[in-house]
């Protein structure tokens, strides 16, 4: 088997780009639309994470929650851009010993970057 590529739920094509590509550093894999007045489906990627977002109706939950491993927490919060203003999160170190970054995206989709302390 190889990693899951989850589906989130979008609504609004301009917000997301912001989010995840100008605020978290996703590029874009695909762009795809059956007519050019249909719902946009995009395939992102950093690194090795993968995520497709969707307008579709019925294509994932506004409020899903996914957890995505980095490698350097510390690192990837430093990154974060700060004049984005929409996200102020923190790192937090949870009691069982992992430090996360959570972040809520524009869709109420729950995003939780998260290093192991080990």
């Amino acid at each position: 088997m190889h990693a899951c590529i989850p589906i989130l739920r979008m609504f609004d094509e301009k917000h997301a780009r912001e989010f995840y590509l100008d605020y978290l550093g996703f590029k874009i894999r695909f762009e795809h639309r059956f007519s050019d007045d249909a719902p946009l489906y995009i395939g992102i990627y950093r690194g090795d994470c993968e995520i497709h977002l969707s307008e579709h109706h019925g294509d994932g939950s506004p409020g899903a929650r996914i957890r995505i491993g980095v490698d350097d927490i510390e690192k990837f919060h430093g990154n974060l851009d700060p004049a984005y203003k929409f996200a102020r999160p923190d790192i937090h170190t949870q009691p069982w010993g992992m430090r996360e970054v959570m972040i809520a995206d524009p869709f109420g989709n729950t995003i939780v970057f998260c290093q192991d302390s080990i």
